[in-house]
């Protein structure tokens, strides 16, 4: 940021925006290059529906899931301490928008919670292309 206020004391401000948003291109253009375009994300679904959105994950966008047992806690309604299912797939940056789709159309009270994963193998997951 220092670098960019001076510029623009010595030179002009429009240079100094320009020179903030050739960065941030070739910023996340190296992220491209580093990380890939397929950036993994673990996406967790805690949901009433939880085996129809088990079944449409592994069927309709053939991903794989693990299905851990959970209990509710405090709702809206007080405590809560019935079983639930939860699920847990990792799915490619590309495909989150489709996992949050699906969940939505079976579930719009469903609760996703998304996170970047470094690294996966094994399992179902798409390998990455080499570089």
């Amino acid at each position: 940021i220092l670098i960019f206020l001076i510029v623009a004391a010595v030179l002009n401000v429009p240079t100094a925006l320009y020179s903030i948003l050739t960065y941030l291109a070739a910023s996340k253009t190296i992220e491209f290059v580093v990380n890939g375009i397929e950036e993994y994300t673990g996406v967790t679904i805690i949901s009433e529906h939880s085996d129809a959105i088990r079944r449409t994950l592994t069927e309709r966008l053939g991903r794989g899931v693990t299905v851990y047992a959970g209990h509710r806690g405090y709702g809206s309604h007080g405590e809560q301490p019935s079983p639930i299912d939860i699920v847990f797939t990792v799915v490619t940056r590309l495909e989150v928008g489709q996992v949050t789709e699906e969940v939505n159309r079976l579930d719009p009270k469903a609760f996703i919670i998304m996170h970047s994963v470094n690294d996966a193998k094994g399992g179902m997951v798409k390998k990455r292309a080499l570089h």
